[in-house]
């Protein structure tokens, strides 16, 4: 949950969208909406949906799962890096903010592409898992509640492909992380799952500070 990329000042946070940007108008559209809301906090912010658009595209991905989609930015923004059969799963507990997205998929000719799943994502990532569907995704996009970060991340692990990559959103959690005194969950969880990536031998890492910090995990 990050609008923008944390630490930069305004002028130059402006010069780097200015210069690197490239938000076609239906997701400029989708994001501006999605601020007005009280949760907008929460949405993907442009360079970093941009950024996993790319990535989408360089490992040619055709089957992505996305744990949180809010309403659907970063879902519409992968979406359109597909090819033409390819499909994300979204995993989300809320109708009111997917339906947003839904709308805007419609109409950007993507609503095919994409499946939404309601209902808690750990019992849908475990139904994949019992269902046989290990090793089928190319991509997987964490960004929910963050105490379940390392369940997310353990069935992620399980579903995505050798050579597939595995990302997390907030893995800074603007700065907390590194408070002396981390008493709140979220913290806690996101900490704990920063250092077990940095032993995890399962998995090729780095943690990049776009946004409010996303984790590159790339399982062996």
């Amino acid at each position: 949950m990050a609008s923008k990329t944390h630490n930069f000042n305004p002028d130059l946070y402006r010069y780097l969208q200015n210069v690197s940007l490239r938000e076609p108008e239906l997701l400029k559209e989708l994001r501006k909406q999605t601020d007005e809301l009280p949760e907008a906090r929460m949405q993907t912010s442009p360079e970093q949906a941009q950024f996993i658009y790319l990535l989408v595209r360089l490992i040619k991905a055709n089957q992505i799962i996305e744990i949180g989609v809010f309403t659907g930015y970063s879902t519409l923004y992968m979406a359109l890096a597909l090819p033409e059969k390819g499909r994300i799963i979204g995993c989300d507990v809320s109708e009111e903010w997917t339906m947003i997205g839904r709308k805007f998929w419609k109409r950007a000719g993507v609503e095919d592409k994409i499946d939404l799943i309601l209902g808690p994502a750990h019992q849908t990532l475990q139904g994949f898992i019992e269902k046989g569907r290990s090793d089928e995704f190319d991509l997987a996009y964490i960004d929910a509640d963050k105490v379940n970060y390392d369940v997310y991340y353990e069935s992620c692990l399980e579903l995505v492909r050798p050579g597939g990559l595995i990302l997390i959103d907030n893995t800074l959690w603007e700065g907390r992380v590194i408070e002396p005194d981390m008493v709140d969950p979220d913290t806690n969880a996101i900490h704990a799952l920063n250092l077990k990536l940095l032993e995890d031998q399962r998995i090729d890492l780095s943690l990049l500070p776009i946004g409010d910090g996303v984790t590159l995990a790339r399982k062996k």
